[in-house]
């Protein structure tokens, strides 16, 4: 199990396996994950500040590679199962989107 720090935030765990973007989401941060965690839309964007995310899955490493200018840190919180302690910032939050709602809920793996 992880411990995840979320910048600004609080301070949560994540179970071996379970998404990020999951366990941000039942911690109560408003994170936006418009395509329901399917590696589309990039709405689930976290910033790792500290610690080790481990890889990329071909998911996710394919559709970062169409963004441009996104800082090396960047991950897909819908693609990530942390292993690791992290510290990370949400970047795209449904509070500030003017959006009705966060997107489809993902599955569990």
């Amino acid at each position: 199990m992880a411990t995840i720090r979320i910048e600004g935030e609080k301070t949560i765990t994540c179970a071996d396996g379970r998404r990020l973007v999951l366990c941000i989401e039942d911690a109560g941060i408003d994170i936006l994950h418009r395509c329901g965690g399917n590696a589309r839309c990039t709405t689930c964007r976290i910033e790792v500040l500290e610690g080790d995310a481990g890889e990329m899955n071909e998911a996710e490493r394919a559709r970062l590679a169409l963004e441009e200018q996104l800082a090396p840190n960047v991950r897909l919180s819908c693609q990530m199962t942390p292993a690791r302690d992290l510290t990370v910032r949400v970047i795209n939050r449904l509070s500030t989107s003017g959006l009705s709602d966060a997107g489809p809920r993902p599955e569990e793996w």
